[in-house]
């Protein structure tokens, strides 16, 4: 009994451990907390990122061809329709190569938070070099003066951040 009861610990623990491991893996080129933002265009009625200060910002970088992006992107709409407030907006910046792709799957999966795109290859794009994105989905936190607050590419870690921001 006491030899399964460690397993089963060493298990869970190993599993923890797993999903830790991802932004270690994945995120370390990631801007880190306190650094400026950099600014960028986000088009229509918002402009620019710059504009959003004064609100914290999910800054979600993503593309619909990517599989855990895909996978993600209940879990964005359930944080969206949980926290977006006058306190909290959400930003999606996809690297998707054309327009059509992108609004075909935004619309077919309900997808209500404003999109930018400079439509050309990932690795090419400005943000992501400003960004330092290697690995996506990656998704920071923005607080109101315009400093990362959160960067990672686990989604645990923004709802997290959410909860704590919102008192929710």
């Amino acid at each position: 009994m006491l030899l399964m009861c460690a397993t089963a610990m060493m298990a869970q623990t190993a599993t923890q451990g797993a999903a830790e491991d991802y932004d270690a893996k994945y995120a370390t080129e990631l801007l880190k907390k306190g650094a400026e933002a950099p600014d960028f265009n986000i088009g229509g009625e918002i402009g620019r990122l710059s504009n959003l200060k004064g609100k914290y910002v999910v800054v979600d970088f993503w593309a619909t061809w990517c599989p855990d992006c895909r996978k993600d992107i209940p879990k964005m709409k359930k944080l969206y329709t949980k926290y977006a407030s006058e306190k909290i907006t959400f930003v999606g910046v996809s690297f998707d190569k054309t327009p059509d792709a992108l609004q075909k799957y935004v619309q077919d999966n309900g997808v209500e938070w404003v999109q930018t795109c400079e439509y050309k290859p990932w690795k090419e794009t400005q943000v992501s070099k400003d960004y330092h994105i290697n690995w996506i989905p990656s998704i920071y936190v923005i607080n109101p003066e315009g400093r990362v607050e959160v960067s990672t590419v686990m989604i645990e870690k923004v709802e997290q951040a959410l909860k704590e921001i919102s008192g929710k």
